[in-house]
């Protein structure tokens, strides 16, 4: 009797692990392939989902655009892997950013604003601002920050004084950094 217990404990035990539900999960290649989803055209994610952020990275806008603030016009001033953004000035103000994929053609830009400053040119390249004095910048002031996702899922953010900007915080969402 025992003998006999014993293999239907085994053939009970066989049976559920082969009718467990991680036999059936998707392989981690599967579930990394959603981020990935792209429309018919295979280009970009499907209408009504966007990309996942993976992380930020903050630039210096001013830095990058330097004496190109002076000249009206579209100016490139940043490429990133496939993606170019380009600068609109007119009248020594940025109008707005723009940025253009090799493959896809044009990528949308979010604008944020935030009270904080978020990259810093004068510490030789960025610098997150947990890592800066308090006297090192000015309190008050206004950062506005023209952001786009490439294709690793990174937000490139592009940070601006206030007072570059043509039209200032209009259409800005407040900047959340990532946790």
């Amino acid at each position: 009797m025992n003998r006999t217990l014993s293999k239907l404990a085994l053939y009970l035990a066989a049976v559920a692990l082969v009718a467990s539900p991680a036999t059936f999960a998707q392989p981690k290649d599967k579930e990394k392939g959603k981020d990935r989803q792209t429309q018919g055209d295979g280009k970009g994610p499907p209408e009504g989902k966007e990309k996942k952020v993976k992380q930020h990275k903050h630039q210096n806008g001013k830095s990058l655009v330097g004496d190109k603030i002076k000249k009206n016009g579209k100016h490139e001033f940043h490429k990133h892997g496939k993606n170019t953004a380009s600068v609109d000035v007119q009248d020594g103000k940025i109008r707005g950013v723009s940025v253009k994929n090799s493959d896809t053609g044009n990528v949308p830009v979010k604008k944020y604003k935030t009270n904080k400053k978020m990259a810093d040119a004068s510490a030789g390249g960025v610098m997150p601002v947990n890592l800066i004095l308090a006297q090192a910048y000015s309190v008050g002031t206004t950062w506005i920050g023209y952001a786009y996702i490439d294709e690793y899922g990174e937000e490139v953010i592009y940070w601006f004084e206030y007072e570059m900007i043509y039209d200032g915080d209009t259409g800005a969402v407040e900047y959340v950094p990532l946790a």
